[in-house]
């Protein structure tokens, strides 16, 4: 190996590595998330937790619109190609240009909806679920502000290899929430909407702290992060050029959940209103009245694995493959993408058959027996537990599609192809719309139709971006790609098998001990069929393996090969 085929192989393998790290930190996010939920739930699955929950979802959704999404896919690749080409100092002028703009827009924004929501509070405040949903959101507007130069920051923090804060600032905002759900909001509200808006408060000042931490570490990575509006670097316009289709793109994308929440809030029964008019005829709603929250739980937890997964090796790689990208070694971002790929459709495979198997004993435990110890409340009942596990299983089936697709979009995102991604999805979501609309009303399926659509188009996304990706960069490992998935589905069979018997051993018993039980047995027997098959994914999760091949030169595979550090 020589210095420059050594330096690539360490390069490679940082990025790769911090996919791990990235995903221990996710995890203990995603368990303070789940306790933060459970603090959330504990309130019950009522009309008035449904506005907190859809209320938090606006300023999540300009989080995925121009932090995490637009903004942040269109800076990497551009600030990459900017320090390969020109060095970090012109890098970092580039960082400090647009996180000014950023700020100025997203205040100017910010100011603007508040006064459309106060507007709103005064000429038309409604019943008092509206006007608790306009509060809300009203309180918590500030936090678009933070969570979104939160986002670029952590994005300039990840091109320098830095993956620890980005992945542990939700961190902060779960301890914020628990500790207001827990401590300030029974001392200071006795009421569930008062509660509600202290909840609220704590999501802002949750956000004013990470972003600090966030500019004091950006700061010490060596970026100047006084903000810069002039003059405007050379870099910004790339950067706005690929914003453009990614915005609206990503304004189709969003509407999918926020469309979902909205149906969900139209079409819910309520005591005073448990039917709707349309065209011309008086129709029961299709929907009980707790499943905002029901649905929500359900998100929460097929979210738990594709965050500490899936999103966790996505955002290791992106970096990777935009140097590779930026320098034209086509080579390398093939095997990359190869590599990637086989790692997140066997963890999509097992997540997703675990999660299905087990999803109203984890269902039950989080968001009903644990809730109880802690808060000694049973406000989510069994029957929400029933409907919330319905809809979790038709995410879980979705599972691998949606670990796939998180890999297919950042290699487009990196190639500096945005419209592609942007395009099929914008188009699907139009179709996933529409089923959920017809779909809601069949009466076996129910809020179960959030799931199955999601699920459905998920495959359909993760197939066109696949297909198109074959057309454009050529063969990029589809045999490996294919025997990788039929290993994984005769472990998740295998395991499927063995979660099935455990839980007619365990039926009556508690939810506590089935989890308990099952999840171990479940990872131990999936390891071991996958061991035996000789899956060299495993080498890649666990490092083992990988080494020994390397140590097997006779073997006459090069250092340039994915197959070296795959296995």
């Amino acid at each position: 190996m020589d210095a420059q085929a050594a330096q690539d192989h360490k390069e490679r393998e940082h990025f790769f590595s911090a996919a791990k790290r990235v995903a221990a930190l996710t995890l203990g996010s995603r368990v303070l998330g789940m306790v933060r939920d459970m603090a959330i739930t504990s309130l019950g699955a009522t009309r008035a937790t449904g506005a907190f929950v859809m209320a938090f979802q606006i300023p999540n959704l300009f989080r995925r619109l121009f932090g995490e999404g637009a903004l942040a896919g269109a800076f990497v690749p551009v600030f990459t190609e900017t320090q390969e080409a020109s060095g970090f100092q012109r890098a970092a002028r580039l960082f400090a240009n647009a996180l000014g703009l950023l700020a100025v827009f997203l205040l100017a924004l910010m100011l603007l909806v508040q006064a459309g929501l106060l507007g709103w509070a005064g000429l038309w405040p409604g019943e008092w679920d509206r006007r608790l949903l306009v509060g809300l959101l009203v309180v918590m507007m500030p936090f678009m502000v933070t969570v979104c130069l939160l986002a670029l920051c952590s994005a300039a923090l990840n091109c320098r290899g830095r993956f620890a804060f980005p992945a542990a600032a939700p961190i902060l905002l779960n301890v914020f929430i628990i500790a207001a759900a827990w401590g300030l909001a029974p001392a200071l509200a006795k009421s569930a909407s008062g509660r509600l808006y202290v909840l609220a408060g704590s999501v802002v000042v949750a956000g004013a702290v990470q972003i600090a931490i966030a500019l004091a570490l950006v700061r010490r990575s060596g970026f100047a992060i006084r903000p810069r509006l002039r003059p405007v670097e050379p870099g910004i316009r790339p950067m706005l050029k690929l914003m453009a289709p990614m915005l609206v793109g990503l304004g189709f994308l969003s509407i999918s959940p926020l469309f979902d929440s909205i149906v969900i809030w139209v079409l819910s029964a309520t005591e005073h209103s448990p039917t709707i008019h349309l065209f011309g005829r008086e129709l029961a709603r299709p929907l009980a009245e707790g499943t905002q929250v029901q649905v929500y739980a359900a998100q929460r937890l097929y979210q738990l694995p594709m965050g500490v997964l899936a999103i966790s090796l996505g955002v290791a790689v992106f970096p990777l493959l935009s140097r590779y990208a930026a320098r034209g070694d086509m080579t390398s971002f093939r095997d990359s993408l190869n590599r990637a790929i086989r790692l997140a459709t066997m963890e999509g495979l097992a997540t997703g058959v675990g999660l299905f198997m087990l999803a109203e004993a984890i269902t039950c435990l989080i968001f009903r027996d644990i809730t109880w110890l802690i808060f000694r409340r049973r406000a989510f009942t069994a029957a929400d537990v029933s409907a919330s596990a319905w809809v979790l299983k038709w995410y879980a089936v979705g599972m691998l599609a949606y670990c796939a697709y998180q890999i297919f979009s950042r290699v487009f995102f990196a190639l500096k192809q945005p419209k592609t991604p942007l395009v099929v999805s914008s188009c699907l979501v139009v179709v996933g719309v529409a089923l959920v609309t017809v779909l809601v009303w069949v009466p076996w399926l129910g809020a179960g139709a959030f799931g199955a659509v999601a699920a459905f188009i998920a495959f359909l996304n993760a197939a066109i971006l696949g297909v198109i990706l074959r057309r454009r960069l050529g063969p990029f490992g589809g045999r490996k790609i294919a025997a990788s998935v039929l290993r994984s589905v005769a472990a998740s069979g295998t395991m499927a098998a063995a979660l099935y018997a455990l839980l007619w051993l365990l039926r009556g018993r508690s939810s506590g001990l089935a989890v308990a039980v099952c999840v171990p047995v479940g990872a131990a027997v999936f390891f071991a069929v996958a061991r035996a098959l000789r899956a060299p994914e495993l080498g890649e999760l666990f490092g083992a393996l990988a080494e020994r091949l390397r140590r097997k030169p006779a073997q006459g595979v090069s250092d340039s090969d994915d197959s070296t550090k795959m296995g």
